[in-house]
């Protein structure tokens, strides 16, 4: 069943600002599928950081796009290899639970709808988010919240719990490989109904066996870049 936030934000999405901003336009996205079921790469190049990076430009090269979109729900198999994601009994992480948008370096980060910073860190892990920011909101009197991934260590500064960030308000910059945990340059967004007591983190992927209830706590966030023209 779908959470009622779902359909407050699609019934309030004209009030959404877009996440990346104004700048681009729809014929600027594109979808980027990095799921097992993608044949159009081999599974051991896009598990390096190599040869994600390539998939990622070639992408966004052969759609005449300058912004790559997806990973919802994705079942990825980028996380084998690292013991940040691998569990135990080889319980790997490996379903992701936000939205990727890959694009280039120190591209502004828009937010979406009037919120408070709940909390922020800087989560700097080998494959971790890196510089992390979690926003909370209310709407039609429900609280959520928004994650923000992989960003500069700048955008950290001058925060501060309860800082008021307005709709349409740059608040962070996209982090290079060398800040937001090894990975090329993207935002992960991520929609949150409840941080279960956390702060300045929360899992962005899943265990197969978990991925049923992480999804109910983490639904799929495509309203916020439905005027993308890509759906996710």
């Amino acid at each position: 069943m779908q959470h009622p936030l779902l359909s407050v934000l699609r019934e309030n999405k004209a009030k959404l600002f877009p996440v990346m901003g104004t700048k681009f336009k729809p014929e600027d996205y594109c979808e980027i599928d990095l799921s097992i079921y993608n044949t159009e790469f081999e599974i051991i190049d896009v598990e390096s950081f190599e040869g994600l990076a390539e998939h990622i430009h070639e992408s966004l090269i052969n759609n005449d796009a300058k912004v790559g979109l997806g990973g919802y729900g994705e079942n990825r198999p980028i996380y084998r290899s690292s013991s940040l994601y691998s569990g135990q009994q080889n319980n790997c992480r490996c379903i992701h639970l936000g939205i990727d948008v890959w694009t280039e370096v120190q591209s502004k980060v828009f937010c979406p709808i009037d919120g408070v910073v709940h909390s922020f860190h800087n989560n700097n892990k080998a494959l971790d988010y890196g510089a992390t920011i979690i926003l909370e909101h209310r709407l039609a009197g429900t609280i959520f919240y928004t994650l923000y991934g992989h960003l500069s260590k700048k955008s950290l500064d001058n925060l501060e719990k309860g800082k008021k960030i307005e709709k349409g308000a740059c608040f962070a910059r996209l982090g290079p490989r060398e800040e937001n945990g090894g990975w090329p340059p993207h935002l992960h967004f991520q929609l949150i109904l409840d941080m279960l007591g956390k702060e300045g983190d929360f899992p962005g992927v899943a265990t197969v066996s978990e991925s049923s209830y992480y999804m109910d706590l983490c639904p799929n966030p495509a309203v916020f870049f439905e005027g993308t023209g890509v759906e996710i």
